[in-house]
C-alpha cells in the first residue's frame, strides 16, 4: 500500500470517499473533532472546499493528506469486506513518500489514528515555522527546493557542491530515475539553477514553503523528536519502508534499540536527510510479493513507479470505484 506525501493535496480531495463510505466519513469527522479550529476551519471543510491557498500551506496540507489517505484506506477495507484492521486486510507491506510514511506506519499498526494525526499536525506546523524563520533580505522566503530533471544522485551532489558556496544546499529527494530534488538556502538554489544549465540539466524551482529534508529543518526535527518520544508505538505488523534508509524499518543491532525506537529516530532524521523513495520501492519489489495500490489523494506515486519499474502496475484509489 503506497501512501502519498505533500504536494498531492487538491481542493475536493476525499469528498467522494466521504460521500460514498460511512467508514471514510467517520475518519474525517474524527479528525474534525481532534483538530477543532486549529486550521481555522474544520479539516474536512478545508479538504472539500479549500481555499487552495490555505490547503497548500504546510501546516494544513500534511494533516489533510494523512486524513484523506486513512479515510480512503478505511473505505477500501469496508468495500473489500476486510473489516477495519491491517492484518485482516492481509497487508503485505506499506510505504509512504515523506509525510506519507506516517500513514504507512499507521496502516501497519505502529500508532493509532489520533496519535498519527497529532504527529503530522505538529510536523507540518514545525516545518512551516522553520521555513518562516529563514527570510531573504527583502523579506521573501530564504530557502527553497529545486527539481533537477534528468539528474542522478552523483550529478545532483555535484550541482550542490558547485552551487553551495557558504550556504546550505543538499540533495533532498530521490523520487525516481531522472527525478531528483535539491534543497537549501534561496541564493544557493538560484545558483544551482544556473549551474544545472551549464551541465546540461534542466532545473525548476518548486513552489514550496522552505528547504525540506535539509539541515535547515533542524528546529522542526527537535520539536518532532520531543513529540515522538511521548507517542506510544508498537512493532509494525508488516514491513514498512523507511524514507531515510530505502529499506524496511528494523531493529538496530549495534545499539540494541527496539524497532519502535529506530522508527522514532528515522522519522526525526527524515526531516533533515534525503528521501530515498526510488530505493525504497525497489527494496519492496525485491522483498515483498503482492498487488500494489495507491491511496488517495492523487496518482503521483503511480506516475513515479512508471519511471522506477514499468513492470509494476499500481492501482490508484483517488475515488471509490463505482459499483
Amino acid at each position: 500500500m503506497l501512501c502519498p506525501g505533500q504536494g498531492a493535496q487538491v481542493v475536493g480531495m476525499g469528498k467522494a470517499w466521504f460521500e460514498a463510505s460511512p467508514e471514510a466519513r467517520a475518519v474525517f469527522l474524527e479528525a474534525d473533532r481532534i483538530l477543532g479550529d486549529r486550521l481555522g476551519v474544520p479539516l474536512s471543510t478545508l479538504c472539500f472546499e479549500g481555499p487552495a491557498e490555505r490547503l497548500n500551506q504546510t501546516d494544513a496540507s500534511q494533516p489533510a493528506i494523512y486524513v484523506c489517505s486513512v479515510a480512503c484506506w478505511r473505505g477500501l477495507l469496508a468495500s473489500w469486506g476486510a473489516g477495519s484492521g491491517a492484518t485482516e486486510a492481509g497487508l503485505a507491506a506499506t510505504a509512504g513518500l515523506s509525510l506519507g510514511e506516517y500513514t504507512a506506519l499507521h496502516l501497519a499498526g505502529v500508532f493509532d489514528f489520533a496519535s498519527g494525526l497529532e504527529l503530522v499536525a505538529l510536523r507540518g506546523r514545525a516545518m512551516q515555522d522553520a521555513a518562516d524563520a529563514i527570510k531573504a533580505v527583502d523579506g521573501s522566503p530564504g530557502s527553497g527546493m529545486v527539481a533537477l530533471i534528468g539528474a542522478d544522485e552523483a550529478q545532483a551532489n555535484e550541482v550542490c557542491n558547485l552551487a553551495r558556496g557558504a550556504d546550505v544546499l543538499v540533495a533532498a529527494n530521490f523520487n525516481a530515475p531522472g527525478q531528483v530534488v535539491i534543497s537549501g538556502s534561496i541564493e544557493a538554489c538560484r545558483r544551482a539553477v544556473e549551474v544545472s544549465g551549464q551541465h546540461g540539466l534542466r532545473a525548476a524551482p518548486l513552489p514550496v514553503a522552505g528547504a525540506f529534508h535539509s539541515p535547515l529543518m533542524e528546529p522542526a526535527a527537535a520539536r518532532l523528536a520531543a513529540a515522538l518520544a511521548c507517542t506510544p508505538m508498537r512493532a509494525p505488523a508488516c514491513p514498512v519502508a523507511s524514507n531515510v534508509t530505502g529499506r524496511g524499518h528494523e531493529t538496530d543491532p549495534d545499539s540494541g534499540r527496539t524497532i519502535e525506537d529506530t522508527i522514532r529516530a528515522r522519522l526525526v532524521e527524515q526531516l533533515t536527510m534525503p528521501v530515498r523513495w526510488d530505493e525504497g520501492c525497489r527494496w519492496l519489489a525485491a522483498n515483498v510479493r503482492g498487488a500494489w495500490h495507491e491511496l488517495a489523494p492523487g496518482k503521483t506515486l503511480m506516475g513515479l513507479m512508471r519511471r522506477i519499474d514499468k513492470s509494476i502496475k499500481v492501482e490508484t484509489h483517488d475515488e471509490p470505484t463505482a459499483t
